[in-house]
């Protein structure tokens, strides 16, 4: 028999915080080998929390709501390790994106403001890509970035062209959802 869950509620954060913050950023610290991406994850961490409450296994007979230190801590540590992969992920399309620039006659450089919307459009790729299955993110990738043809991209993943595509319907799909859901949630 499981144990229920419990709402994580904005004193248990409160409490979290006062607790395992101090903990957390030197974790994050030694982890990056950064102080300041430490402290800047250790508080998205936090903010994470409260943004998006989550209910948590309930600790029975356990002091607070998920009960000792090291439990506690395996939590923040799981939230903050997805924290760490999004940060390095992030970090990657910059360096591509920069290297692509590099590459570019300084003629053709787009402004700086363009340079931000074309980076805050690959981290919004990124992320839909990440929410595909793998073979499908890559098929999608290998046809329209790369512009492989079925059959080029079938020998690539080792499966048959049909299969390639149905892998970019579903990814082409999956876009469409994205954007009308976007074009569903109320301007700010």
């Amino acid at each position: 028999m499981g144990a229920a869950n419990t709402a994580l509620e904005p004193q248990h954060i409160q409490a979290l915080y006062a607790h395992h913050h101090g903990w957390l950023q030197d974790w994050l610290r030694r982890r990056l080998g950064d102080a300041c991406d430490a402290a800047d994850l250790a508080q998205d961490t936090f903010v994470r929390l409260l943004l998006r409450p989550r209910a948590v296994p309930a600790a029975p007979g356990a002091p607070g709501i998920l009960g000792s230190a090291p439990q506690a801590r395996a939590y923040l540590r799981t939230i903050a390790h997805g924290l760490c992969i999004d940060l390095w992920r992030r970090r990657e399309i910059e360096q591509a994106w920069l290297h692509t620039l590099a590459a570019q006659p300084e003629a053709l450089a787009p402004s700086a403001e363009e340079q931000a919307a074309v980076l805050q459009a690959l981290y919004e790729v990124d992320r839909m890509l990440r929410q595909l299955p793998p073979k499908a993110a890559r098929a999608f990738v290998l046809a329209t970035a790369c512009g492989m043809t079925h059959q080029e991209v079938a020998r690539e993943l080792g499966v048959c062209p049909r299969t390639v595509g149905h892998y970019i319907a579903q990814a082409m799909l999956h876009c469409m959802q994205l954007e009308a859901r976007a074009l569903a949630q109320p301007a700010d």
